[in-house]
């Protein structure tokens, strides 16, 4: 296993993580730096996943190149958007700027998921997923808390420089350390759509869907859940984000050796199946402050553990068309979490008990669990397992 390669791609995730999720805790300094609403400014959030959805078909048409040498390209536009961020004058052209930072976040994820298979052992793919993974649960430990500090502190803008900088990092990390690894199999345009004719692929992206869905259903609300049902003060949420964090940290390294053990298929609908029940559980136990924080980060840790199994599935389904196995897995994850932070909010929009939030939440998950039961126990073992 080259770990200095993985690594490599674990600083790639990493900076992507930074660059999403930290727009969220400076929507307030974005506002007032531009002197627009914060529902305005909340398009800070929205031209990234909209940048994402879009960034991510383009792999239909990168089929061709080497693999490694794609990645530090598409880390390169990567570091121009934050740049662009960084410096922009107006409203309108710090949207502009994050829409063409997200643009390779998909891409990225998808080409890593192949090369951090190819530089390990056929036996240990599972782990070497999670690592290159492991990035974006630092970002959301450590990354989001200290960015939002130095908005507070400083500028906004200093954090969106320093993450321009450590794509730079990134870039030399991976010509340093990330072997060549070839391109993937060229079966044309349409070719690459072929792989759709099986019900496989299908049950993978709906479990992405569904799970994230599910699950973001009480993440995106987790502030209210905490303080409103379960009793905590206001001043405990970052305490209680910090240590969600640190359960994706530790459950995507799980998961990521039991794939090697069994098969992604199985680990993924039993982790999908331990969110379903924690959801449940939390509508009925999260009055209890203690309850409610650890059936938070057993299911906040789910959202990780799935991560390995899911990305490796989407590839095995997908023979002769990675790249776009790849670009639709990410815009499932996307999806997933826009709906679920919809569907979460249903509840508080029509004044019904906070409860809800979750009850939504396991339904949305328990599809998944059934989408992942039969890709598990019918398709699974039609696929090979060898992506080099």
């Amino acid at each position: 296993m080259n770990v200095k390669g993985l690594i490599s791609l674990s600083f790639g995730t990493l900076s992507y993580g930074m660059t999403e999720f930290v727009a969220m805790g400076l929507l307030p300094y974005v506002a007032s730096a531009f002197g627009v609403s914060l529902p305005d400014a909340g398009n800070f959030i929205s031209a990234y996943a909209t940048g994402v959805a879009f960034g991510a078909l383009s792999l239909l048409f990168l089929r061709r190149f080497e693999l490694t040498r794609l990645l530090i390209i598409l880390m390169s536009v990567q570091v121009l958007g934050n740049v662009l961020v960084a410096l922009a004058p107006s409203y309108h052209t710090i949207l502009a700027a994050r829409f063409i930072s997200a643009l390779p976040h998909g891409c990225y994820f998808g080409i890593a998921t192949i090369v951090a298979q190819r530089i390990s052992s056929k036996e240990k793919a599972g782990i070497a997923v999670s690592i290159m993974v492991a990035g974006m649960t630092i970002a959301n430990v450590f990354g989001v808390p200290l960015g939002t500090s130095i908005a507070h502190l400083m500028d906004f803008r200093i954090v969106f420089a320093f993450t321009a900088f450590w794509g730079c990092v990134v870039m030399f990390s991976i010509w340093r350390w990330v072997p060549a690894t070839g391109t993937v199999e060229d079966t044309g345009f349409r070719g690459q759509f072929r792989f759709l004719k099986s019900p496989a692929p299908y049950l993978v992206l709906l479990a992405v869907f569904a799970g994230n869905g599910g699950i973001l259903c009480m993440l995106s609300y987790i502030s209210p859940l905490m303080t409103k049902l379960a009793g905590l003060p206001l001043e405990a949420v970052p305490a209680v984000l910090l240590a969600t964090g640190l359960s994706m940290m530790v459950c995507n390294f799980i998961s990521g050796r039991l794939c090697d053990r069994y098969t992604p298929g199985r680990i993924g609908f039993l982790a999908q199946c331990v969110a379903t029940l924690t959801l449940a559980a939390m509508a009925l136990l999260a009055s209890n402050p203690v309850l409610a924080v650890i059936l938070a980060c057993l299911t906040c840790g789910m959202l990780f553990a799935l991560s390995a199994p899911e990305q490796i599935s989407i590839l095995r389904v997908a023979p002769g068309g990675l790249m776009l196995a790849s670009s639709l897995v990410q815009v499932a994850f996307n999806l997933g979490n826009a709906f679920g932070a919809f569907a979460g909010g249903l509840p508080l929009r029509l004044d019904a008990p906070l409860p809800w939030i979750c009850v939504i939440g396991a339904v949305i998950a328990s599809t998944g669990a059934l989408a992942l039961f039969l890709y598990w126990k019918k398709y699974e073992h039609l696929f090979s397992a060898d992506l080099r």
